[in-house]
């Protein structure tokens, strides 16, 4: 059975414990371009999700970014879907469809302040997080690297500028009218729901969908290597 570099890799972090052991194995690994150092393995890392970052900021920061993505398209919470079906029911179908799409904008609007948080989590990427990344069967390893030491300073970060986006696109006056129409409507139950956290929450998720593609990309994808750091710290998958 054919033993890929990426297990070479992974056999080497669990045997050596010093960084001087360790590089010295890294340095006879067979690669393309001359032995990885520890810093291009981290740097490489660090420019994957640079590239992935920036690239779903760009996608999602821009009209129909979330709206017509099918994959990251914010829907309607559950509490929300029974005022949408009662709102077409009686013939207010548009309102409905502004309702969402409101909702999306907010979103697109407020996408871009991720970028200084990732940038500040990618700075403190150290090697431990890169061997890690490195030798997981994981897709989205990086990816999950990312969600997990930046969720809560996105969610904080987000939730007043998604507030501030919803009045900007107009997505409060809208519900408000939704939910005044909805709650005359006879024998239903009263809705009050939190909008902001829920968009925050739903505009989180879509973006780290955007950068997991982008990382699938690079690692599945020779060509999507478009830099020589890239190529040359990748071929140890």
């Amino acid at each position: 059975m054919k033993i890929s570099k990426i297990t070479i890799v992974l056999a080497v972090l669990l045997t050596f414990g010093s960084c001087a052991e360790l590089q010295q194995v890294v340095n006879n690994l067979p690669t393309t371009g001359g032995p990885v150092t520890q810093e291009e393995i981290i740097g490489g890392l660090k420019q994957a999700l640079e590239f992935g970052v920036v690239e779903g900021v760009n996608i999602l920061n821009k009209e129909d970014g979330y709206f017509k993505d099918e994959a990251v398209k914010i829907l309607l919470p559950e509490e929300l879907q029974k005022v949408d079906a009662t709102l077409r029911k009686i013939g207010l179908s548009n309102l409905a469809d502004e309702g969402l799409k409101v909702l999306n904008r907010a979103a697109e609007d407020a996408v871009s302040e991720a970028k200084p948080i990732f940038v500040q989590a990618i700075k403190d990427f150290t090697f431990a997080d890169a061997k890690t990344i490195l030798t997981s069967s994981n897709d989205l390893a990086a990816t999950e690297y990312l969600e997990g030491s930046t969720a809560t300073k996105l969610a904080a970060a987000f939730e007043p500028k998604i507030a501030a986006s919803l009045d900007k696109v107009g997505a409060n006056d809208i519900w408000a009218t939704i939910i005044q129409k909805y709650n005359t409507v006879p024998l239903v139950k009263p809705v009050n729901p939190n909008l902001t956290e829920y968009v925050t929450n739903q505009a989180i998720d879509g973006l780290f969908v955007k950068v997991g593609d982008k990382e699938k990309e690079i690692r599945n994808s020779v060509s999507s290597r478009t830099t020589a750091l890239l190529q040359k710290v990748f071929a140890l998958q």
